[in-house]
């Protein structure tokens, strides 16, 4: 029953938002409506889930090496692939990236290829690491868990950035508003940074919140403003640990949170100095790390 189209003209302009057409990041189904005991045939929008296969190679060398296949929301694609690289620190700086060429096979299979700077040792920065992604974790990266003393030493030092309790708590309603895609399925977890004034500098969406953390530290690599010492990473979901992983190295001061935080995500905020919030909904908020750094908690 369920009939994915991304391409296809929506049969009826009654709650279709894109002037007739589907963009590739959403798809329509056909589904059956159940109400009060009756059953209408109608359409839904959905988020579209699709692979992307990561393929590196340093300039000069012939041979690819092939670095995974991530689920992933279509769109903002460039940011997902230097996000990742950033994240697997396979990356340094954005100077490491020559270039990133996107093609499709006969069977619209999506391949990102690499060219790293020749400098890169791809095959010892790839050795390890998983070769087969999830939307549920991106391209889930090293098959161990990084110390978190390392961590602490290896991430940059964040801002001594302070914020009022009003403002984080006001930024589950801000993200929201900017997620378009998300109003119109329902299906998609966001990524927000946001400048201590309040400003929302940067949002992205996927359906795995892995990859809209990394669609956000992509764009961020690209315009410059790594590491964000002073800025507020802000999620639509819960808090594993990678995402802390990705939010530390990205220098960020601080992780708000709609969902829960794992007890992992709890210990490496603790380890790398972030402010934690989680649960933040309906006015409200926990704090597990970084209180120093909310104003108008009592110390």
């Amino acid at each position: 029953m369920l009939s994915l189209m991304p391409d296809a003209r929506c049969l009826s302009a009654d709650g279709c938002p894109y002037d007739g057409f589907v963009p590739d990041r959403v798809a329509l189904a056909a589904i059956r409506r159940l109400h009060g005991g009756g059953v209408d045939a109608a359409q839904d929008l959905v988020a579209v889930e699709a692979p992307l296969s990561v393929t590196a190679r340093p300039a000069g060398r012939d041979a690819t090496v092939p670095l995974g296949v991530t689920m992933r929301t279509p769109g903002d694609d460039r940011d997902l692939v230097l996000g990742l690289l950033y994240s697997e620190r396979l990356i340094r700086t954005r100077d490491d990236v020559l270039s990133i060429t996107f093609t499709k096979d006969d069977d619209e299979a999506e391949t990102a290829a690499v060219e790293l700077a020749s400098v890169i040792d791809i095959d010892a920065a790839a050795r390890g690491r998983a070769l087969i992604g999830t939307s549920a974790c991106g391209l889930c990266g090293r098959l161990e868990v990084e110390r978190l003393d390392v961590l602490a030493k290896t991430a940059p030092a964040a801002g001594a950035v302070t914020w009022p309790v009003a403002f984080i708590a006001s930024l589950p309603a801000r993200l929201q508003a900017g997620q378009a895609v998300f109003a119109e399925t329902g299906g998609l977890h966001a990524a927000g940074l946001f400048a201590p004034d309040g400003t929302l500098v940067a949002l992205r969406e996927d359906v795995g919140r892995h990859n809209a953390v990394d669609k956000l530290v992509g764009a961020s690599l690209e315009a410059g403003l790594l590491p964000a010492r002073d800025a507020l990473l802000a999620v639509s979901g819960r808090v594993a640990y990678e995402i802390i992983h990705k939010a530390a190295l990205a220098g960020v001061a601080g992780v708000v949170a709609v969902g829960a935080p794992s007890s992992l995500a709890v210990r490496a905020a603790q380890a790398t100095g972030l402010t934690l919030a989680g649960f933040a909904r309906d006015g409200r908020f926990n704090l597990y790390a970084g209180d120093h750094r909310v104003r108008g908690v009592l110390q």
